[in-house]
């Protein structure tokens, strides 16, 4: 019964943001809408390791912009619609979390989180020199003319971010009643614990990042197109997921 009232609700929001798409014409209060359904995604994502699992992530604001130059790579290279970006841009990002979770998810405390910092960094420096994407200088990204049904593209962005914060919330909620939910429950309290019970906290701490890593990458992906981020440079994209996550 919780399940059907939970997707009940979904399909209220979804058609609640549907008519507010046809109800207003001010960008605005789509462009704040957005930015408030993508601190909802990174915040989800940040909290199935961090929360779930008790790991600290310094690291995630480095996969939130990986999605977004993946998102302007592929887009420059092949010219791919934005849904497809943002899965290619979360698959990417996935695999990146599952590398990088392998090396460091081995660490513990204080040192994990300091081996996720480095990760951010080694990125911010791939980022500054690659030329392809602009390097340090940037580069610009322009809006495309079709907005599929919707009045203009800002419109189609704040409809994607609704799907995917409900995404997200959808796995979270899952992974919070399941029995991998649980085992990760078990690593947060007591990882040796667990470990001696027979929980396989490696595997399950993995799946946490790989998952941390799609809704990241996912969430970064559509962010080129958005108004007031059309110039992209890495370190402003460190100061505008600082200023989504403060508080």
């Amino acid at each position: 019964m919780k399940l059907d009232k939970f997707w009940i609700g979904v399909v209220i929001i979804i058609v609640a943001g549907f008519i507010f798409t046809k109800s207003f014409d001010n960008e605005f209060y789509f462009f704040t809408t957005y930015v408030v359904l993508q601190g909802i995604i990174i915040a989800v994502a940040w909290n199935i390791l961090g929360g779930f699992t008790g790991y600290v992530n310094f690291g995630s604001a480095g996969f939130f912009a990986v999605g977004v130059y993946t998102s302007v790579a592929l887009n420059k290279a092949f010219g791919l619609p934005l849904p497809v970006l943002v899965l290619a841009s979360g698959s990417i990002c996935a695999l990146l979390g599952l590398a990088a979770g392998y090396l460091t998810l081995r660490l513990k405390g204080i040192y994990f989180a300091i081996a996720t910092l480095a990760v951010a960094l080694m990125l911010e420096t791939v980022a500054n020199n690659w030329e392809y994407v602009g390097g340090a200088a940037g580069t610009y990204v322009l809006q495309p003319k079709e907005s599929f049904i919707f009045d203009n593209y800002t419109e189609l962005l704040f409809m994607l971010m609704l799907l995917l914060a409900i995404a997200a919330t959808a796995v979270s909620r899952y992974l919070s009643s399941s029995r991998l939910g649980q085992g990760l429950s078990a690593i947060r309290d007591d990882e040796l614990a667990a470990e001696c019970t027979g929980v396989p906290t490696l595997k399950l701490k993995l799946i946490s990042a790989t998952t941390m890593g799609f809704f990241m990458g996912a969430a970064g992906a559509p962010f080129p197109w958005l108004p007031a981020a059309r110039r992209l440079q890495y370190r402003g994209l460190f100061a505008w997921y600082e200023k989504c996550t403060a508080n």
